[in-house]
């Protein structure tokens, strides 16, 4: 049989795989798979506890909701996660909740101000040392109105955040990446709401949509520099509003989705990892939509 031989082979390359950075996991991985495939199984379940072993990630919008269930997803696989928000009573609730929640550094910040956004960088790369290695922009906010109606405050502030705030964070932390010379994977969270419009949203449609179009750009720009750029569309999820929701305006939400229910925020994070670890080491300038097939 090829078990002595496979498990020669085995557990020397676990031990580099253990003792490597990350893009050196997914190729003794590869090896791993190449030689003894019955191992598999094992070989998938130490990926998912040490995936991001080594990496630090910077998480906007991180003190509730997706963002939340992000910064638990990374730090699982081993990440350090500086946790951002407007709220830092919010963003020290998710580090309590996170395994080896004394690494972890909350930080408060209001990413549609360059000021708090020098602030930010200021902060992580002090405590970092370097760089980080992962960016998810995933601070949002709405301010809903039928067009008629619309204020242009909630117009302004809604493009501030969502469409600003990713800019101005993104330049910053990719231009530190960028100057040190590190590897960068930059998640920004937009939505299918950015490609398909919805009443009522015009303003927050409108930002969504541009992240689209901003993270291709970037992708463009910065393949060559070793910086990454994805977005993930969500479609609807679960949140403590959804789930104040009359049941009948639930259910007509989810008649609408071909896998007839909401997602999870963990879901949404899943996809997150995914587009920040070494296995999508070759993908920038995508957006992938987790909306259980909405608008397929």
């Amino acid at each position: 049989t090829e078990s002595f031989e496979s498990t020669h082979v085995l557990f020397p390359c676990l031990f580099i795989a253990h003792s490597t950075t990350p893009p050196i996991h997914a190729t003794a991985y590869r090896v791993i798979l190449s030689v003894c495939p019955h191992f598999s199984s094992i070989l998938l379940f130490q990926m998912a506890t040490s995936l991001l072993t080594g990496a630090s990630a910077v998480v906007t919008g991180g003190g509730s909701g997706i963002g939340r269930a992000i910064c638990s997803r990374l730090a699982e696989n081993g990440a350090r996660i500086f946790v951002v928000d407007r709220s830092v009573a919010a963003a020290r609730q998710t580090i309590s909740s996170l395994p080896n929640s004394s690494v972890h550094v909350p930080i408060e910040c209001d990413v549609s101000k360059s000021d708090s956004v020098a602030t930010l960088r200021t902060e992580v790369l002090k405590s970092n040392n370097a760089p980080p290695s992962i960016l998810v922009n995933c601070a949002g906010i709405t301010k809903d109105s039928t067009l008629l109606k619309m204020k242009e405050e909630q117009f302004d502030d809604v493009i501030a955040v969502n469409l600003k705030g990713v800019h101005l964070v993104s330049q910053s932390f990719i231009r530190a990446s960028v100057e040190a010379q590190t590897p960068l994977a930059v998640v920004n969270i937009s939505s299918i709401i950015g490609k398909v419009g919805n009443f009522g949203q015009t303003n927050y449609a409108a930002t969504k949509a541009g992240v689209i179009g901003w993270t291709k750009s970037a992708a463009k720009e910065l393949a060559k520099k070793n910086v990454r750029v994805n977005a993930v569309l969500p479609g609807f999820v679960k949140t403590p509003m959804t789930e104040a929701m009359p049941p009948e305006v639930l259910k007509k939400i989810c008649d609408g989705i071909p896998m007839n229910r909401m997602g999870e925020a963990n879901e949404i994070a899943d996809v997150v990892l995914f587009l920040s670890s070494p296995m999508a080491s070759y993908v920038t300038g995508t957006t992938i939509e987790v909306t259980g097939g909405l608008y397929m």
